[in-house]
């Protein structure tokens, strides 16, 4: 399995190199040449197995220059009972909302309480594994811009990791109280975390222009160092996340809940568009997927380029209540573009160039009618997904967050506009305690304060939903990082952070 850029595609890279080196050269993300075939024989082989053994038996179909004891410790060492709390990572919920069946993958029961752990918890083996194979005896840098949780999972993924430091940028009014807290009393002699002045969208535009610029790439060369990433754009993060699709349909057959063949639905919030994205690579492979409905929050640039080819970050950025998702441009759309454009690397790249000068640009119509084929886009506002937060847990007692919350209210827009009743898998994507301020104004507004722990205690007092540890324990940690940095002081606060 080998691995090209999305705009270059001559640029060919192994697993490990393309896992070290998280971008390319010329700005573009790795992909795979081609995707592992899953017939149904191959599903039902893995219908008996553990999590654990079905993420292995993935991995070994994308990461072949790993030896499969590589592989196996990789998998045992990220998912284990005491960091999520059973042997299975991702279990599925079954509720009803609106009279209609929903399953809700709960992705949150990791060490930091959101799904990026599924990711995050394993992304740092596959590196250093990596680094051995391509670049012993190398530090990586390991650079990260975050909306909120992707910063606090690789921070608790990579803390103390031998031969890593990494710097984790968020803008500095654009997370949760909980999440600021999660990532600035973070533990680690190799960690590091700055807010900048600035929205998620210039974090991400200022981690890749430095990841390009000549100088500081060599700087940290003569420092015998070198550039890496555990954002989406790194292959490590999203083939992970192609494993718990696969896993939950597995799950739906051996519950009996659907026959092995028949085809899903899946739900899933996102901003960046990685996480959606993983699950279409899995139908790609073999899994019977019908429809992947992509939910938005009021930054809703994804749902207007669903439904009308032009992708338009010219607009207003809304500060919202399910803050992860408040992204303008989604990095990861680009390999799905590359993979509706035939692997056209000069079209897409052109593509990209338009983006970061005009701010736009528009696809083909061959493109745009694979994207409204297989793609549903629909957005949520925020008075509505605490009323939906708040139908689900009276009917059900079932407390979900904020973006959850997202996904369910544009599955029923779906299901509304379409009818389509084709059993559904949702996407869950944090805690309902990492947001315990929105939670708790959607089911007993009377109760807010502006104690954000006396907030999840009384939370917890009206839902009976358990406080997860991390959270418990945040409290009484010690804040370490207080750092704030204009976004264009980025490559300077790098530089003096790795003082070089």
């Amino acid at each position: 399995m080998l691995y090209n850029s999305t705009e270059n595609k001559n640029e060919v890279v192994s697993a490990a190199q393309a896992i070290s080196q998280g971008i390319s050269k010329d700005g573009g993300l790795f992909v795979p040449q081609e995707l592992p075939q899953y017939t149904l024989d191959t599903i039902k082989t893995l219908l008996p197995m553990s999590y654990n053994e079905r993420a292995k038996f993935v991995f070994a179909d994308f990461l072949s220059d790993f030896t499969s004891e590589e592989i196996a410790d990789c998998v045992d060492s990220a998912y284990t009972k005491e960091k999520f709390g059973s042997d299975c990572p991702a279990p599925l919920v079954t509720k009803k909302y609106n009279g209609n069946e929903i399953n809700i993958m709960e992705l949150w029961h990791g060490p930091t309480c959101a799904f990026k752990d599924m990711a995050l918890q394993i992304l740092p083996h596959f590196l250093t594994k990596s680094l051995k194979k391509k670049y012993d005896g190398k530090t990586a840098v390991i650079l990260v811009a975050t909306s909120g949780d992707t910063g606090k999972a690789a921070l608790e993924g990579f803390k103390d990791v031998d031969n890593t430091k990494m710097i984790v940028f968020y803008p500095e009014d654009g997370v949760s109280p909980m999440q600021k807290r999660q990532m600035n009393t973070q533990k680690g002699n190799n960690v590091n975390v700055c807010a900048i002045k600035g929205n998620f969208d210039d974090a991400q535009t200022g981690v890749k222009k430095i990841f390009t610029t000549e100088e500081i790439v060599k700087l940290l060369n003569d420092n015998n160092m070198l550039f890496s990433s555990a954002n989406s754009i790194n292959w490590g993060r999203l083939l992970p996340q192609i494993v718990y699709y696969v896993s939950a349909y597995c799950d739906l057959v051996n519950d009996n809940k659907i026959n092995l063949g028949d085809k899903i639905n899946v739900v899933v919030p996102t901003g960046n568009f990685g996480n959606i994205l993983a699950a279409y690579y899995a139908c790609c492979m073999g899994l019977p997927i019908n429809k992947f409905i992509c939910a938005s929050n009021k930054n809703n640039v994804l749902t207007d380029f669903i439904n009308t080819g032009v992708y338009d970050k010219n607009r207003q950025f809304y500060a919202t209540a399910s803050p992860s998702m408040d992204i303008l441009v989604s990095s990861n759309l680009e390999r799905l573009l590359y993979m509706f454009s035939g692997n056209d690397d000069k079209l897409v790249a052109e593509w990209m160039t338009q983006l970061k000068t005009t701010g736009k640009y528009e696809v083909t119509p061959e493109v745009k009618e694979k994207i409204t084929s297989q793609f549903f886009g629909g957005y949520c506002d925020d008075d509505n997904t605490k009323s939906t937060i708040k139908k689900l847990f009276e009917d059900e007692k079932y407390l979900c967050d904020t973006h959850t919350s997202v996904a369910i209210n544009v599955y029923n827009q779906y299901v509304e506009k379409t009818g389509d009743k084709t059993p559904v898998v949702i996407a869950s994507t944090a805690s309902p305690y990492k947001f315990s301020h929105s939670v708790l104004e959607a089911v007993s507004p009377e109760l807010i304060c502006d104690d954000e722990f006396e907030m999840v205690e009384r939370l917890n007092k009206v839902s009976g939903a358990e406080v997860p540890k991390p959270i418990a324990e945040l409290k009484n940690l010690e804040v370490r990082f207080n750092n704030v940095t204009e976004a264009d002081k980025m490559p300077e606060y790098v530089k003096n952070t790795l003082g070089i």
